[in-house]
């Protein structure tokens, strides 16, 4: 017979999911209530605005897609580009590859700007291939690359796609909640992120904002959008400013509750005291690891606070440390991607979980299973490193 199911309590420490705070679990089992109901649509509109003060704009159009951040990638390209158009994609990262492949899906042509993983993308490069390219349409590129850890400036390279005419789709899914994202000072024109991040909410929302060049580009449309789920002049008859609000979906209630309750707890901690607070234990984290002997593929400059990316050092068994830590202290960190697969773990430091006591306990124990693989490093060097950061820092 089935039984029910009773997950383990894990500190999330990897690319996301990251831990859920309490208030956010707590706000997914209030009452159920209808996704026409008055209240509910109230509760909408409190969405939107908090979500405007997460992105830093004005947008009318900034709404949380009913699925994963995926989804709200999709929702971006679909709706701003046609078959035939032409899209500038900047790759550094897996992320990158994923947005090829929704350029090409919507029958448009992919011009591929890349370069090495672990570095931003460089504007120079951009600033060619819009050169080369005149007759472009679009330019997306990851404004936070999860699979590596760097962050590239948006804010350069969003003017030179509005220099040259473009529309920008930017990758925010790991980024709001945990470094600066400024739609509006930037420019962008549609931004998509993720709950399941910096934001510290359970998976399965992806809030997106659309300037108003996306919404001219996407009322001018001379076809379809490929997607009816994801066209967002029919999503709008729903999260629109009317009270009367038009069917198109049932939305996941009890998660926009807790989508409600994460935006609350951002906006009663600061969105510069968010940044601080992961840059703070960042800063922390990575004395720590420093003095352990590991070292971080992106350079000090272009780093995550909320994602960081280290070698693994020679002779470890990588996933053998992974299932270590996850089976004896219930840590959960993440294993490389693409060309990086073997070669360095992904520590992320996102939201609820972006705190002292889990740099201490990180550090604590990544230490003892790498010296039970023997792994030449003095014993406590990285709990020392971390504290004598946070106390430089009172």
């Amino acid at each position: 017979m089935t039984n029910v199911f009773n997950p383990p309590a894990r500190t999330l420490m990897g690319p996301g999911p990251s831990d859920v705070n309490p208030r956010i679990l707590s706000a997914l089992a209030r009452p159920t209530i209808g996704h026409l109901d008055p209240q509910f649509v109230a509760m909408m509109d409190e969405v939107k605005s908090m979500l405007q003060y997460a992105f830093q704009t004005k947008n009318a159009l900034t709404l949380p897609v009913s699925a994963p951040g995926s989804a709200g990638m999709e929702a971006c390209f679909v709706n701003l580009l046609e078959p035939g158009d032409k899209a500038i994609v900047c790759q550094n990262g897996v992320f990158g590859g994923r947005m090829k492949e929704n350029v090409e899906r919507c029958g448009a042509t992919a011009i591929l700007v890349q370069d090495d993983w672990g570095k931003p993308v460089d504007p120079a490069k951009l600033a060619q291939a819009l050169a080369d390219n005149p007759d472009a349409k679009v330019v997306a590129f990851v404004h936070a690359e999860t699979s590596t850890g760097v962050r590239s400036d948006a804010a350069t390279l969003c003017k030179l796609a509005a220099e040259n005419n473009c529309l920008s789709i930017v990758d925010a899914v790991t980024s709001v909640g945990g470094i600066e994202v400024a739609i509006d000072a930037w420019g962008a024109d549609a931004v998509y992120s993720g709950t399941q991040k910096c934001l510290s909410c359970v998976p399965g929302i992806s809030p997106v904002s659309f300037s108003e060049r996306a919404i001219a580009a996407i009322k001018n449309r001379t076809t379809k959008v490929q997607s009816w789920f994801l066209d967002m002049e029919l999503v709008m008859g729903y999260w629109g400013q009317n009270t009367q609000r038009a069917y198109h979906h049932t939305a996941p209630v009890n998660t926009l509750y807790a989508l409600h309750e994460s935006l609350l707890i951002l906006e009663q901690e600061g969105l510069e005291a968010a940044w601080a607070r992961h840059d703070l234990n960042h800063k922390a984290l990575a004395a720590g690891l420093e003095a352990m002997g590991l070292s971080f593929v992106v350079d000090e400059e272009y780093r995550l606070p909320q994602l960081n990316v280290v070698t693994i050092p020679d002779g470890i068994d990588e996933a053998a440390i992974r299932q270590s830590l996850l089976q004896d202290y219930n840590l959960e960190i993440g294993a490389g991607l693409g060309p990086l697969a073997g070669k360095v773990w992904r520590i992320g430091l996102m939201g609820y979980a972006c705190n002292q006591t889990n740099v201490l306990f990180c550090l604590a124990s990544l230490e003892q299973v790498l010296r039970e693989q023997g792994a030449d490093i003095v014993a406590g060097s990285g709990q020392s490193a971390a504290r004598a950061y946070y106390q430089s820092q009172q």
